[in-house]
């Protein structure tokens, strides 16, 4: 996640034909996204851990442990039936590496899309920033597989690379695609932060996105609903790899569970932690290890993803959100 004076500023939803997510008026219960074990999710962030540490202490872009965590999770996805590729970019002398995924199956001409970044800083390992929402969609995705998921929607997942110097990977790939690919993309929710030690449960707010993105905003937020946790909007601007979607005008959507600024009081009594004191302390620091979790914060939002994606895609009984006014 970039700290708010390298925030790119969003402009305005392009004219691109892109879908609106609507609720049906009336529809019989979609089916339940499944509990994903908290367990797995902690043992994939041990795994990027580990690669940071045999490799100088970080994972970012340029750097050996990089390539170590995108081979990590491609291995894994491989092995569980995706079809995956690398996207790759130079940047600051040094090649990047996007890593797509497709589950196989769903409507082509619908994409609900999934990702976030795996770069960290050079100074630490950044397990929260962003293992966290790494290790979660990497579990989400395996859930897809060992179920053998048949959504109505293609699924695609994205993990990022160069985030931390200013955007780079998912910027890139989203400028790579032609407008009728662009096009074909319903949904994109990004997961950059999801177990800060001290944690926030923050949804990110529609407000002045494109068309669509409240959808995705009620779905994230009756997630949370559901396992009796409130939320609050935040508007995020161009902090993290949704902005290059946004600008492209797909609809967006994510959830946050804080960085660098300070839980208040009213926070700390409604979600319980430390008032005065930032969301996360090791923010962009060394000690971004994996005893900077909280597992509560981590298995509650990775099960929002699963709840997402469960809805958007719909997955199989009905769409949670239909699409309407689709281009041809």
């Amino acid at each position: 996640m970039k700290r708010l004076r390298h925030a790119l500023v969003l402009v305005a939803a392009s004219a691109l034909p892109i879908a609106v997510l609507s609720a049906p008026a009336t529809a019989a219960p979609a089916l339940a996204a499944p509990d994903i074990p908290v367990a797995n999710v902690q043992a994939h962030l041990t795994a990027l851990q580990n690669i940071a540490t045999a490799n100088g202490g970080n994972r970012a872009h340029g750097r050996a442990g990089y390539k170590a965590s995108i081979d990590y999770v491609k291995g894994k996805l491989d092995a569980a039936g995706y079809q995956t590729q690398l996207h790759t970019f130079s940047y600051n002398g040094a090649t990047g590496y996007n890593l797509i995924a497709d589950w196989p199956g769903g409507d082509p001409n619908q994409v609900i899309m999934a990702g976030g970044h795996l770069d960290s800083v050079t100074v630490g390992p950044g397990i929260n920033d962003n293992g966290s929402g790494s290790a979660g969609l990497l579990e989400v995705a395996l859930t897809v597989a060992k179920q053998n998921l048949q959504p109505q929607k293609h699924l695609r997942f994205g993990w990022w690379g160069a985030e931390e110097l200013g955007l780079i990977g998912s910027t890139r790939y989203v400028n790579s695609l032609t407008t009728a690919q662009r096009s074909l993309i319903k949904a994109y929710v990004n997961f950059d932060m999801t177990g800060s030690p001290n944690p926030a449960y923050f949804v990110y707010s529609s407000s002045g996105q494109p068309t669509g993105s409240s959808a995705i905003e009620n779905t994230l937020k009756a997630g949370f609903q559901a396992k009796g946790v409130a939320t609050e909007p935040t508007n995020v601007g161009g902090r993290s790899d949704h902005a290059a979607f946004a600008r492209a005008g797909i609809p967006i959507g994510g959830t946050f569970s804080g960085a660098e600024g300070i839980k208040t009081s009213a926070q700390a009594q409604k979600w319980g932690g430390t008032a005065g004191q930032a969301y996360d302390r090791c923010y962009h620091r060394s000690c971004d290890t994996t005893s900077n979790i909280s597992v509560t914060s981590l298995d509650r939002h990775t099960d929002v993803i699963a709840h997402t994606l469960w809805s958007l895609s719909g997955a199989p009984a009905r769409a949670a959100l239909d699409c309407v006014r689709c281009p041809i």
